[in-house]
């Protein structure tokens, strides 16, 4: 699929979206309801374009890359570097990999730009654009023709999978502070939220990290092309996730969305196809105060909020069964249009 011509269908559909309706209202639980899992059916039906939507064979995709902003003080003593994080996870030594593997995801680790070598092995993808970006509070993070690049890898990437389930999320020191910048630049989020400091956290690093990418905007503040404040900012990974969201919603899968880098992800990849949004749901794996914010900005609430504090794709593992809760609610619940004959009375 070329980047220029990204063929997304909304999923806007009244007559599909009403008959969805009618059959979860047919089916309901006598003196009950199911509360939030009913709008979730009629959004997998619409994203499916059934009236039984099927899923199957989750994907998760973990784009992993090095930033060069991280030189600005990202690191402190104790903290894994990207590398350390994405050998953890290949080894199943974190509970993301843990998850992933009870609920069966299909995890691929992608090198999209790491620094330091990681060894080959288990589900990583090698696909390295660059040994890292460059710091986008000097400079472009990277060439136009490299967040390109990166975009159309992420999109070769999406276009191997099987299933119809793909989530996304993105890893990497100063992977966050990127996304901060793109979301200020592309969506209007203030600095201020998005860079607040969480709940036991450092306020003197969070205030380290919002000056920090306030300088990163006052160097390319202005631009509102999607591709080209994804080269001024970076970073690889995100720019992979963007291609892999715009394909998966090209297959009419769902996209979980999961953490601030993906979704900076999504905000490009939304300038670039608009309809992308309709095949998304949001998950949650920490409680910081810049995700809430660019939940909100995309209208939406994580599927579940259990307070984790844990790496981005937690959430939406935890959040399979949930899916498959709500699909089930249209493809394996029987309606009951025939009474059921009552008991004989036995003389």
């Amino acid at each position: 699929m070329s980047l220029n011509r990204t063929l997304i269908a909304p999923t806007f559909h009244p007559p599909l979206e009403h008959a969805l309706r009618h059959t979860l209202a047919r089916r309901a639980e006598p003196g009950g309801g199911l509360g939030a899992l009913e709008p979730l059916a009629v959004r997998l039906g619409l994203i499916r374009n059934s009236l039984k939507p099927r899923l199957h064979d989750p994907q998760l995709l973990v784009f992993a890359a090095d930033h060069g902003l991280a030189v600005d003080g990202l690191g402190f003593p104790g903290r894994p570097t990207t590398a350390q994080q994405v050998q953890c996870l290949l080894a199943g030594r974190v509970p993301l990999a843990v998850f992933a593997q009870l609920h069966g995801w299909a995890l691929t680790v992608v090198d999209s730009g790491l620094a330091d070598l990681v060894p080959r092995q288990g589900p990583l993808l090698a696909r390295k654009i660059a040994h890292g970006t460059r710091n986008c509070r000097v400079g472009s993070a990277m060439t136009f023709e490299q967040a390109q690049s990166a975009i159309r890898a992420g999109m070769e990437i999406a276009e191997g999978l099987p299933g119809n389930v793909v989530a996304c999320a993105g890893h990497g020191v100063g992977s966050d502070e990127s996304a901060m910048v793109l979301l200020a630049l592309l969506a209007g989020l203030p600095s201020a939220e998005l860079a607040a400091a969480s709940a036991g956290e450092d306020p003197a690093f969070a205030e380290h990290r919002r000056r920090l990418v306030d300088s990163v905007l006052a160097r390319h503040g202005g631009i509102s092309d999607p591709v080209e404040a994804l080269a001024a900012a970076g970073g690889y990974e995100i720019a992979m996730m963007v291609g892999a969201m715009l394909v998966a919603a090209s297959r009419r899968s769902l996209v979980v969305i999961d953490g601030l880098p993906a979704c900076a992800a999504l905000r490009v990849a939304a300038m670039i196809a608009s309809p992308v949004t309709d095949y998304c749901a949001f998950a949650r794996s920490h409680t910081r105060p810049g995700l809430s914010l660019a939940l909100r900005h995309f209208q939406a609430t994580a599927l579940m909020d259990l307070g984790l504090d844990s790496a981005d794709g937690t959430g939406a593992v935890l959040a399979w069964p949930l899916l498959r809760g709500a699909a089930a609610l249209l493809t394996e619940i029987a309606e009951g249009e025939q009474e059921v004959a009552a008991p004989r009375a036995r003389c």
